[in-house]
C-alpha cells in the first residue's frame, strides 16, 4: 500500500513537473513573440519614414538633379528592417536615413523656393510623425525586451530557456543624437 502511495505520489510530481515546464516554454515563446512583433513596429514606423522621405526626394529633383540620384542611392542601399532584425541593423538604417536627410536639408537651404513649399514642410512634419513613432515603438521594444530577458535569466524558468537555447535580446540605446527630438525645419 505504502508502495502505491509513493508511486502516485511521485507520478504526480512528475505531471507537475511537466505541466510547468510546458507552461514556462510557451510564456518564453510567447514572450518572444512580443518582442519580435514590437520590432515589426519599429520596422512599419521605420518604412513609413522612408516613404516620406522618398516623396521629398522626387521633390528635390526639380531643384537638384545631380543630389536627388545621390540621395536615390543612399535610400537603395538601405536594408528592409522586419521583425527579425536586430537592433544594429535598425541602428545602421538609422545612419543611412539620418546621413540623407541631413543631405535634402543642405539642399533645401540653397534653394529657398524648396524649403517654402507645402509639400517640402508636409515631408517634414510626416518624418517627424514618424520618427516620434519610433522612437515609442523603441520605448516599447525596450520594455518587452527587458521582460523577456529577465524571464530567461530568473531561476526556474532560466532551465527551460537554456535547454531550448532562447537568449537574450539587445536594447536600444540612448544615444546623444537620439536623446532629443531633431529640428528639420
Amino acid at each position: 500500500m505504502v508502495g502505491w502511495i509513493v508511486l502516485a505520489v511521485i507520478l504526480v510530481l512528475g505531471l507537475i513537473l511537466i505541466m510547468w515546464g510546458i507552461s514556462t516554454y510557451n510564456n518564453l515563446v510567447s514572450t518572444r513573440e512580443l518582442v519580435e512583433n514590437a520590432m515589426g513596429q519599429i520596422s512599419t514606423q521605420i518604412e513609413s519614414r522612408w516613404d516620406a522621405l522618398k516623396s521629398m526626394i522626387d521633390g528635390t529633383k526639380r531643384y537638384e538633379a545631380h543630389e536627388a540620384k545621390v540621395l536615390e542611392g543612399i535610400a537603395e542601399k538601405r536594408s528592409q528592417i522586419g521583425k527579425g532584425a536586430d537592433v544594429s541593423e535598425v541602428n545602421q538604417d538609422d545612419q543611412l536615413f539620418n546621413q540623407a536627410l541631413g543631405r535634402l536639408i543642405a539642399v533645401a537651404e540653397s534653394y529657398p523656393d524648396l524649403k517654402a513649399s507645402t509639400v517640402y514642410q508636409d515631408t517634414l512634419a510626416q518624418i517627424d510623425k514618424y520618427e516620434n513613432q519610433v522612437r515609442q515603438s523603441r520605448m516599447i521594444y525596450n520594455d518587452t525586451v527587458t521582460k523577456f530577458n529577465r524571464l530567461i535569466q530568473m531561476v526556474p524558468s532560466n532551465i527551460i530557456a537554456g535547454m531550448f537555447n532562447f537568449s537574450k535580446r539587445d536594447y536600444f540605446e540612448s544615444t546623444e543624437s537620439k536623446q532629443d527630438m531633431p529640428s528639420w525645419g
